[in-house]
């Protein structure tokens, strides 16, 4: 179905560069960076797909089935993305919080183009119908001339507003703690969002300078005609390698220091950190419930637990669980029965997004949801969309969303600040560009 060519490339982080460039006159663009982070479970440095042969696009009604079928029919990779709100497919809920931003709850296409760069190689799989095309392409993405831009807007200077005000996130934070005091729920990721109106950006120069300052292994930047996700995610969601799932919860957050000593010092604390671990644990139970349910019974098992990874940013406490799926269990099962992903729901995970829902003042969207692709095989890999900028275009409509686990060790006070940290990076790329 599709024609494969390889090419030898000298300088791969210009050549990821000028695909992003090259990328910029297609509708449908989806791009994957691991941003050469060293993590166990990699297969690819960065993926590029562009220009859509077939698409699905729907809300989120049988929208699992109708993916299950799309999947089924191309028989191909296919790449797009998961919101939040497919939830109210999953379970009986729904989602009435103001929506600004207007992404469709689910979206994926297959490209006629696709790049996958693994150090100095270069493959590009393009359909049979205009697999002529691959050499000339190759030839116009090598020649793509760079032209370094500066910062600044044309659009004038972005003023980022809150959703809530301090007193407020406080007053929703010792709401959720008094549903988690009365035992409605043990644990809650409770969001904010901060936004932009009338406001404009350069895309692709934003992600650029998003994904400079943090280098995360999970980099996306996503256009969808007038819609764009600008990623710096951190997180793996769900992977599906043969019949082996792996799924990397992230929960527990610490700053960096410019010195070794005190940084060092800030790592052993988020490793002994009763609270950070707790809100891991919870979490990790969650997701082996979640993957118990596709799995060979006795093949959940727990490969990490609470280990502190470093990134540009922050430090993250991070578990690894993995399974063995059942034959018989399809890989739209796999997603279907472990999403929305426990690290940003909560736990027992009905009852936590049930709470959410009625505390949060916007609709999730695509923040909170997964990004990444299917194989022909039927293997996959997908990301939680945080540390996220979205934007529509046609709107001039600017938003990202911050949020953190709640337990009843929490502090609204910390809480706040852990989201100003984890919002720093956004609010950096908006107010200088």
């Amino acid at each position: 179905m599709r024609s494969i060519k390889k090419y030898t490339v000298k300088n791969p982080s210009e050549i990821k560069l000028h695909l992003q460039d090259w990328a910029q006159q297609f509708d449908e663009v989806i791009w994957l960076d691991s941003n050469n982070y060293a993590q166990k479970y990699t297969n690819y440095d960065a993926v590029l797909a562009v220009d859509a042969f077939t698409s699905i696009k729907t809300d989120y009604y049988d929208a699992f089935n109708k993916l299950e079928e799309y999947q089924k029919q191309t028989e191909d990779w296919i790449f797009g993305y998961l919101s939040y709100d497919l939830k109210n497919d999953v379970e009986n809920l729904a989602s009435e919080n103001d929506d600004h931003l207007d992404f469709p709850d689910l979206y994926f296409f297959q490209p006629k183009r696709l790049f996958f760069l693994k150090g100095k190689t270069i493959e590009m799989h393009y359909l049979k119908m205009i697999d002529d095309e691959i050499e000339d392409d190759f030839i116009t993405i090598k020649k793509m001339l760079s032209i370094k831009k500066d910062n600044t807007n044309s659009c004038g200077k972005v003023k980022i507003s809150l959703r809530l005000t301090k007193d407020t996130y406080k007053e929703k934070v010792n709401k959720m703690l008094t549903h988690i005091h009365r035992g409605d729920i043990y644990e809650a990721n409770f969001c904010q969002e901060f936004f932009a109106e009338n406001s404009c950006i350069d895309p692709l120069q934003t992600y650029h300078h998003l994904n400079n300052i943090s280098r995360p292994p999970f980099a996306t930047y996503l256009k969808m005609d007038h819609l764009f996700l600008l990623s710096a995610s951190p997180e793996r969601y769900l992977k599906k390698e043969g019949i082996k799932i792996i799924t990397q919860p992230i929960k527990g957050t610490a700053k960096r220091a410019s010195d070794a000593v005190s940084d060092k010092k800030l790592v052993d604390e988020l490793k002994n950190d009763p609270k950070e671990r707790s809100e891991n644990i919870m979490i990790v139970d969650l997701v082996r419930n979640d993957l118990s349910k596709t799995a060979v019974k006795g093949s959940v098992t727990v490969e990490e637990l609470c280990k502190v990874y470093s990134f540009d940013q922050v430090h993250q406490m991070i578990s690894t669980v993995i399974s063995q799926v059942d034959i018989n269990r399809s890989p739209i099962d796999v997603l279907k029965t472990t999403f929305p992903m426990g690290s940003m729901t909560g736990a027992p995970k009905i009852s936590a997004m049930k709470i959410i829902e009625n505390l949060e003042e916007s609709k999730r969207g695509l923040y909170s949801g997964t990004v990444g692709y299917f194989t022909p095989e039927g293997d996959f890999d997908f990301n939680v969309v945080i540390r996220s900028i979205l934007y529509n275009d046609k709107k001039q409509y600017i938003s990202y969303t911050v949020g953190g686990a709640i337990t009843a060790k929490s502090d609204p006070d910390k809480e706040y600040e852990e989201c100003l940290l984890k919002a720093k990076a956004m609010r950096e790329v908006l107010e200088g560009m």
